[in-house]
């Protein structure tokens, strides 16, 4: 039994070493700032709130454990905002606005997709286009004004995305959920096992049958797809889509999949990783300014973090411990 748990903890070496360094923060945080750490509206705020980086987090993890990068995801996630917001202002339907959004951050999956594994492009190229051509899109297709919907607060459906289950915000039960369910794909079922090894040697992937395009363009969907739910369901929190909307989560996304363990070299990935260090990112800012610091002190401890992190990420990978 003392075997089981030894090779549990050097597998997982990783993600419990994550958990340990986010307990030992909030724990520094409550004895600073006892006052904010220690109620429970703070953590309510948190799950509120991380989520939104959370799901861009997760598409993330998938597009770098596949090899590649996806620039675009801020972008799309105000292209899902605004799909969602224009169906609903015309429908009143919040399922034909969500389905309107998903099938927005489908379509840009499967541009990028395609401008990577069809026309070549390095994806870092192709996705940057398209980050300046959607929100572009975004901008024109609306003048550059807002969409107000003050309607969807009174839709029956507004509490299964906006709501609480148990006292727990809806938007971190919908995190939940979907980092388990991606996490059973990426570690439980053959496509995720494609991911993983298209990510670590694509040619080899190919001779062995796997269709590396097929799988590309497929991960490329997932991370639109996730980037379109999250600007849905962060209009369900304002109740009102912004063309800007997206802007405020680019490094917050990046910086959570490279803390959380994802290595950009491919064939990597942890999606639990991926879900504590969200948690971790995403409270920063408010213990750094609840312990009397300045704001500016947040880009200096996201820029230490994530260099420690990856550090150690990097040195237990080439002790093969992880």
């Amino acid at each position: 039994m003392n075997n089981k748990y030894k090779e549990f903890a050097r597998r997982h070496s990783l993600e419990i070493g994550l958990l340990v360094i986010t307990i030992l923060v909030w724990t520094l945080f409550i004895i600073t700032s006892p006052r904010t750490f220690l109620s429970p509206r703070i953590y309510r705020t948190f799950m509120s709130t991380v989520p939104f980086v959370g799901l861009l987090a997760l598409g993330l993890t998938f597009v770098l454990a596949i090899g590649e990068i996806d620039l675009s995801f801020p972008s799309t996630m105000a292209v899902g905002g605004m799909c969602f917001g224009l169906t609903f202002a015309a429908t009143n339907s919040i399922v034909l606005g969500i389905l309107a959004a998903l099938a927005g951050g489908l379509v840009v999956g499967v541009i990028n997709g395609i401008l990577v594994t069809k026309v070549g492009m390095p994806s870092i190229v192709a996705t940057l286009g398209m980050m300046f051509f959607l929100r572009g899109f975004v901008t024109l297709s609306t003048d550059g004004s807002a969409i107000s919907l003050r309607a969807l607060g009174d839709h029956a459906l507004y509490p299964v995305f906006s709501g609480t289950f148990l006292t727990i915000p809806m938007q971190t039960v919908w995190l939940l959920f979907l980092s388990v369910f991606l996490g059973m794909i990426l570690y439980r079922h053959k496509f995720g096992d494609n991911v993983l090894f298209v990510g670590d040697n694509s040619h080899t992937a190919d001779l062995m049958g796997i269709s590396v395009s097929k799988t590309k363009i497929a991960v490329f969907i997932i991370m639109g797809m996730l980037a379109a739910l999250s600007g849905t369901m962060d209009v369900f929190r304002l109740r009102t889509w912004w063309p800007t909307q997206g802007q405020g989560y680019f490094m917050t996304a990046f910086a959570t999949v490279f803390v959380g363990g994802t290595s950009m070299k491919g064939g990597q990935g942890t999606v639990f990783g991926t879900f504590v260090a969200a948690f971790l990112i995403g409270s920063l800012e408010a213990g750094i300014v609840a312990a009397g610091l300045a704001g500016f002190w947040t880009q200096l401890i996201y820029g230490l973090i994530i260099v420690v992190s990856v550090s150690i990420h990097t040195y237990l990978r080439k002790l093969g411990v992880t």
